[in-house]
């Protein structure tokens, strides 16, 4: 049983007794600006349970529109072309500002939305960091922006926002409305010479990535925001 207090005076409250630290955190999360966004997964059908316990536990802005939008038995490019065909035709989606892609074997934290949010301002798209499977796993940001338009694994800069050519699509917030500006397919998994992009063989993310930079747009990988990447088959998560 707790001890007999005697309650003295008010209390103006734990954010009112610093208002400048309270002003630049709601600043800095935009959480008064609309942030409405689409999240599209792409799915075989079969999400394993981790992954579900770590989405359920992603925080989304408050009083902001967040809907989901599952794609199922489509190859990946199609599947994010069918939903961001969609998206840009649909009466209400179309008005959205953002589109999160989140895939299947991805493993968000619980804040990484809103540290999405804080850092997309100067990008078209900003992803976490997450790493390809395996021992020799390397970081998902992509090419050095400063130098010729190649898709090499970079070094990865500590919890700081760092400018790349492309991202994988784990876990990546999209402006809706770079997609209007960047000729269709949006998304193609090359598995032969495309003479548009030069490339023999890529990832659908990348060919993106690719036509986004030619068009002039910018990217980055906040490195803050840690992603698991979950291998089912082992239930290692690296």
């Amino acid at each position: 049983m707790s001890e007999p207090t005697i309650i003295i005076g008010g209390d103006v409250g734990f954010h009112n007794r610093d208002m400048k630290r309270a002003e630049e955190r709601l600043k800095r999360g935009k959480q008064y600006r609309d942030l409405s966004t689409i999240c599209v997964v792409p799915t075989r059908g079969l999400i394993h349970a981790r992954v579900v316990e770590s989405w359920m536990g992603l925080l989304t802005p408050m009083n902001n529109a967040f809907i989901r939008i599952f794609v199922q038995g489509m190859e990946v490019a199609d599947a994010y072309n069918a939903a961001v065909d969609m998206a840009l035709e649909h009466e209400q989606l179309k008005e959205f500002k953002y589109l999160l892609t989140l895939e299947e074997d991805n493993l968000p934290p619980p804040d990484g939305l809103l540290k999405l949010y804080e850092s997309i301002d100067e990008y078209a798209a900003v992803g976490g960091l997450y790493w390809t499977k395996g021992e020799g796993g390397q970081p998902m940001i992509y090419g050095d922006p400063k130098g010729i338009l190649a898709f090499q694994p970079q070094q990865v800069r500590v919890d700081t926002v760092q400018e790349c050519n492309g991202l994988g699509q784990g876990f990546t917030l999209f402006r809706l409305d770079v997609f209007r500006h960047i000729e269709k397919p949006w998304f193609k998994t090359v598995q032969e010479y495309d003479p548009q992009t030069g490339v023999q063989m890529g990832t659908q993310d990348l060919y993106f990535f690719a036509n986004l930079r030619r068009a002039g747009h910018r990217v980055a990988c906040d490195t803050r925001v840690k992603v698991g990447h979950l291998d089912v088959s082992s239930g290692m998560v690296w």
